[in-house]
């Protein structure tokens, strides 16, 4: 029987003890007495700073409900956002898994980027670098979308949108909630529990909230155990074209496990285990790439999706001081922790073995002997030299204190001041030291005593050097995998603290009627301190090392917002209205900057609006951007300039002369409620950004890509040997030129008793659709634009499909409800900045089911059970679509789960 189906009996029997333990508290739970009704009315529109009941903004809004959200069952928020088309999965276990930001839950709109894409919760700004995982999803009330700029209501950041988490701060009563998932191959088993609490107290005058969430999800290791994603790579396909093929069965034609020798008469053998040569499969070499045969790769050891554990908790109290005036504070804390094999620090067919080397096993010695040679070249792919691991810890707290009031009957106000803490902690032991190897490698006899020793050793009494044996897969011995790898370490600590003030207000009347106005004044500073360890700073590691960052900053912030009611019920004309706002932001690094807003709205008939609204929208460099020092990592990297794909070193870093970026936002659009048909909603919107001085990293890819079409500045990032040969790119922050990007959103949506259509027929159906066409998604480094719609498959880079869909159907009746959601993504390139022979990637459509049963028929009160299956179909990744942000790569999961209501 397989872990699935054991697990998934079990948990059914959890379940059902659930239901009947619901049941009977069900019964003798004795209701609390509500609350008495505040004066003081919670209206947060999302695109603006106006909380006038009944406004909508001039900016597209997308809003979902914590039904909405929940459909897929996925593992937080931004899972759950990215099902949605505007959004890129940018970052996400799967699309991350060898990095040090693996896990993270993030959210990017239109592929801009998540430093574009403004996170708040209830209007103010989070800590923990917009990590959604930090937010428990029991206490999500929704999340409003702003699809268009909005940084005049909400400052810098907002260049692509906001997402704004709602809050159920009015939470009563209790809820509980168990759920159990696992994938078609039998991994990434996950398990989450949840729970909240919320009373009224202080004589119905105050209120409190707790709630907080636990999960711990198994990930998917190796990458290999997915036939259509692992071990494959782009490979010359060696006709002198330029041109590269995927293929699948890629391994290093330049390394083996336990040794492959590259040079001499020698060449082409590999160790065996107890030392003893064989001759090597290298199926088809390409360059450093073995086509079939026996090349090793780390997609062999590597995770596919990152595994991880995590909770998130948050408490919230209110208490009306009077009935105009309530006092808010709140603490949020969550961790996120796990330790996953990373990637293999190996030598690539560069490590050079003396003929007097103590372990050098006596066959081959003979061999070199005869041939006259005093050295042999070696790749070792060193799984047995402590495989490096990432042992990572992520702890988020955020508290804020908030008073609101009214003045009168037209005048509200707010007031509030958070801190934030983000402490993000590293651990990846297993790299080589560089001179501890050197020394280890460099092993003699010792004539004394006929026993190994570093060569170091005979001359150095006060060495610890230990010897090391490479020939075959591990002859290692364990006390010198210990003197040879160390731990790069990481400890960061990034604070925010923000304050602000505002009012909003009806103060006088037009004819058409009032007058809204909203103005106020924020500042904020956020700070990062990230030290290293004692090796790092050294830089004693060969090939990956943290490095320190220290940086703060701070802004000051003044904004202002009005709203006119030009012209109300006169033909074509009935409800004309006019927004503008303005915020200007003054930056102790950059200076001041200037962000804007015009809009306006108008109904032409009943229940048909049209919308436009131009902005002028800005982004500072975040902490990140301006103080990263050097950090590594490694890339494969198709060479036009050699025709071949190359596995190289990249350094990235911050640049503390980086100037803001400002954008031209259009959206101009119309949405249609029409009265005769109630429930139904229909909306269609064009956007259009321009984004200019664009703070960005390159991709490696596009490095060596732009520098080959000819921009002489950005090969000074690109490093080759005296041969020509690739052996560093440097992707550092910069201001690019420009980045561009315009399309079209739209959105039906229908909700009816099902009733309507047949008699006597029960519950309600909902009916939605979504989708975004992107048109265009260039960016313009000064010298060659590259255009990104429909170059979709490679993780690393900024494509995006030209359509994705998203429709669903649901019913809900009494006892039982069902929802079939369809994910459609347009046929595409793996990735157009390269010349691929099978570029083409087909149209692909996911399905997914969700049903429930409410129990309270059968006497559990309270009580609801419920399974969702993502890709329901089990529809397997296009090929080679490795860390792909927009195909499943997981397969067919299925949740099955249990509420309780109380």
């Amino acid at each position: 029987m397989s872990r699935f189906h054991l697990h998934l009996t079990g948990c059914c029997s959890a379940m059902a003890l659930l239901a009947c333990a619901g049941g009977a508290i069900a019964q003798s739970q004795d209701e609390e007495p509500a609350g008495s009704p505040t004066t003081i009315d919670e209206i947060v529109v999302t695109a603006s700073r106006i909380d006038r009941a009944g406004f909508t903004a001039p900016t597209p809004t997308v809003r979902l409900t914590a039904e909405d959200l929940s459909v897929g069952a996925r593992l937080n928020v931004a899972a759950a956002l990215n099902d949605m088309p505007q959004f890129r999965a940018t970052q996400s276990a799967q699309t991350t898994s060898t990095n040090t930001g693996a896990g993270g839950a993030p959210v990017d709109l239109r592929g801009l980027g998540v430093s574009r894409t403004l996170v708040l919760i209830d209007g103010r700004r989070v800590s923990s670098e917009n990590d959604l995982n930090s937010i428990p999803t029991v206490l999500i009330k929704g999340v409003d979308v702003v699809t268009g700029g909005a940084s005049a209501a909400w400052g810098s950041g907002a260049v692509a949108g906001v997402v704004n988490v709602s809050l159920d701060r009015k939470f009563e009563g209790g809820k509980l909630g168990a759920e159990y998932g696992i994938s078609s191959y039998d991994d990434a088993e996950q398990v989450r529990f949840e729970g909240a609490y919320g009373r009224s107290v202080l004589d119905g005058r105050g209120h409190v909230v707790i709630g907080g969430e636990y999960l711990d999800n198994e990930g998917v290791i190796p990458r290999a155990s997915r036939p259509n994603v692992g071990r494959w790579s782009q490979v010359s396909t060696g006709d002198g074209t330029g041109n590269f093929v995927n293929v699948p069965d890629v391994g290093f034609s330049n390394a083996a496990y336990g040794g492959l020798i590259m040079s001499g008469v020698l060449k082409g053998k590999a160790f065996n285990p107890d030392g003893s040569l064989r001759d090597f499969d290298y199926g088809k070499v390409v360059g450093t790439s073995s086509v079939g045969g026996e090349g090793p790769s780390n997609d062999d050891i590597s995770p596919l999706v990152t595994p991880q554990q995590r909770y998130a908790a948050l408490a919230s109290f209110t208490y009306d001081i009077q009935d105009n005036l309530r006092f808010t504070a709140d603490v949020r804390h969550s961790k996120m922790w796990n330790t996953y094999t990373w990637f293999g620090d190996h030598d690539r067919g560069n490590l050079v073995v003396k003929r007097d080397n103590a372990f050098l096993p006596g066959a081959v010695g003979a061999a070199m002997d005869a041939a006259g040679e005093t050295t042999l070249t070696m790749g070792r792919f060193n799984s047995d030299i402590n495989f490096p691991t990432i042992d990572f810890e992520r702890v988020t707290t955020q508290a804020t204190l908030a008073l609101d009031g009214e003045l009168g009957s037209k005048w509200r106000w707010g007031a509030y001041y958070s801190h934030g803490e983000f402490n993000n902690d590293i651990d990846t032991p297993g790299f080589i030291l560089k001179n501890e190897w050197a020394k280890a490698v460099d092993s003699v006899i010792n004539p004394a005593t006929g026993q190994a020793i570093c060569r170091d050793a005979l001359t150095n009494p006060n060495s610890t050097c230990v010897p090391i044996n490479l020939f075959g897969l591990g002859a290692p011995s364990q006390a010198a995998v210990d003197y040879v790898t160390g731990t790069p370490m990481q400890r960061s600590t990034t604070k925010l603290d923000s304050v602000g003030f505002s009012m909003r207000g009806e103060p006088f009347s037009l004819p058409a009627g009032d007058v809204s106005v909203a103005f106020g004044v924020e500042a904020r500073k956020e700070s990062i301190d990230q030290t290293v360890g004692e090796l790092d700073a050294a830089k004693a590691f060969r090939s990956f090392s943290f490095s320190a960052m220290s940086g703060e900053f701070a802004v000051k912030e003044a904004f202002a917002e009005v709203l006119l009611p030009l012209v109300k019920d006169v033909p074509v004309f009935n409800d004309l209205q006019f927004n503008a706002a303005v915020r200007v932001s003054e930056y102790d690094t950059t200076g001041s900057i200037w962000s804007w807003k015009v809009g306006a709205t108008n109904e032409f008939f009943p229940g048909f609006r049209g919308r436009i609204t131009q902005s002028r929208d800005i982004r500072s460099a975040n902490l990140s951007e301006l103080y990263t020092q050097t950090t590594t990592g490694y890339n494969n990297i198709n060479d036009p300039v050699k025709n071949a794909t190359v596995y190289v070193l990249n350094n990235g870093g911050g640049n503390p002369n980086l100037t803001p970026e400002t954008a031209d936002t259009l959206t101009l659009g119309v949405t249609y409620s029409p009265p005769s048909v109630p429930g139904l909603n229909m909306s269609i919107d064009y956007y259009s950004i321009k984004i200019d001085d664009v703070i960005t990293t390159i991709a490696p890819q596009d490095l060596v890509t732009r520098c080959f079409n000819g921009n002489k500045a950005l090969c000074d990032k690109v490093e080759r040997d005296a041969a020509g040969d690739l052996v560093r790119t440097m992707s550092t922050f910069l201001n690019l030129a420009e980045y561009q990007t315009d399309g079209v959103d739209a959105e039906v949506s229908y909700t009816a008793p099902l009733g309507r259509f047949f008699a006597d027929a029960s519950g309600r159906i909902n009916l939605r659709m979504v989708g975004t066409w992107t048109n265009s998604l260039t960016t313009n480094d000064g010298v060659t634009e590259i255009q990104y719609v429909g170059s979709q498959g490679y993780a690393f880079g900024l494509g995006v499909p030209e359509l994705r869909l998203n429709a669903s159907a649901g019913w809900k009746g009494e006892v039982f409800s069902a929802n079939l959601r369809a994910r459609y993504i347009s046929d595409g390139q793996y990735n157009s900045t390269i010349k691929i022979v099978n570029n083409e990637i087909d149209a692909y459509t996911y399905f997914d089911l969700g049903v429930t049963a409410d129990l309270a028929r059968f006497g559990a009160d309270g009580v609801e059970l419920y399974a969702n299956a993502t890709n329901l179909f089990d529809k397997d990744p296009p090929e080679g679509s490795l860390f792909s942000p927009y195909y499943d790569v997981i397969g067919r999961y299925v949740t099955v789960g249990a509420r309780y209501r109380f």
